[in-house]
């Protein structure tokens, strides 16, 4: 007798003992208790599945892990993207809504990539980015781009920065302390990796799926219970002081992290922080 299919995940059905009397009996009601079960799970599933499924914008540097979708703002909206040959480029998002960088999915596994954490680096995490092939994303000394390498070095390693244009938003950082971006010359939109200031055309709209992003904000535990969107609200609402360094580019005081956090809960974050930099000598950096 052929076995269904079964996959990784799929709960196991549980056996129990009947007695023959009630064998008999199910039998007689076969047809009809097995069609109201098909009917039940093929309403019950798809509810499931919706809440898992679909991309949606990173909000926290723990979003950075798993299949990834890079966007940048060209016109018309591209991402990066990498071929069988290591070659990348700029890839056009056809599964958008008008140019909203938030409602791009990729249409292609040249488009995904799987971003992890380099183990060790606690005090500036990074993160390298893997294309479809298995090989990592690295930029050479002159700035190119290419997915060639199946080890890690330093060329293979970026460090996100956060972005004061939103939620989402993020560059991305090499060993040379340069930036990934694109360049708009003719009909070809070139992406490289020499870019010594941050601008739109060095700013990533970054998503990920869904289900990593819930298992995220849950702790780790999938569902939250009676108390998960609440749960999930405080996480959105939270800044660490890590991550406000990494947006300012440099280390905090005490000072700076309530005056910072107060302007984030009045709404005079992006000035405040714009303030610092200049004080710092971070704005030529760090210009929008």
């Amino acid at each position: 007798m052929v076995s269904a299919l079964r996959f990784k995940g799929d709960k196991k059905p549980k056996k129990r003992k009947r007695a023959a009397a009630d064998t008999a009996a199910d039998d007689d009601n076969a047809g009809e208790g097995s069609s109201n079960s098909t009917k039940k799970s093929k309403q019950e599933s798809p509810q499931e599945g919706e809440e898992a499924e679909g991309w949606v914008d990173s909000e926290v540097i723990e979003d950075l892990t798993g299949p990834l979708l890079l966007c940048i703002a060209t016109t018309p909206p591209t991402c990066l993207a990498a071929d069988a040959a290591g070659t990348v480029f700029a890839s056009r998002l056809s599964d958008i809504s008008g140019e909203d960088l938030s409602t791009a999915s990729p249409t292609a596994v040249q488009q995904v990539w799987a971003c992890a954490r380099v183990h060790g680096s606690n005090t500036t995490p990074t993160f390298t980015l893997r294309s479809y092939t298995g090989r990592y994303l690295s930029v050479s000394k002159t700035g190119e781009l290419s997915a060639l390498r199946e080890a890690i070095g330093a060329e293979e390693q970026f460090t996100p920065v956060r972005s004061p244009l939103g939620a989402g938003r993020w560059s991305w950082m090499g060993c040379r302390d340069t930036f990934l971006g694109v360049s708009v010359g003719g009909p070809k939109i070139a992406v490289r990796g020499d870019r010594h200031e941050v601008g739109f055309t060095e700013t990533w709209t970054v998503r990920l799926q869904r289900r990593n992003k819930v298992r995220v904000k849950a702790g780790g535990g999938g569902a939250a219970g009676a108390g998960g969107a609440e749960d999930k609200g405080r996480v959105k609402d939270k800044i660490t002081r890590r991550e406000l360094e990494e947006m300012a580019g440099f280390a905090l005081s005490e000072d700076q992290v309530k005056m910072l956090k107060k302007a984030r809960r009045e709404g005079g974050f992006h000035e405040a922080l714009l303030d610092l930099r200049v004080k710092h000598g971070k704005h030529d950096k760090f210009a929008y």
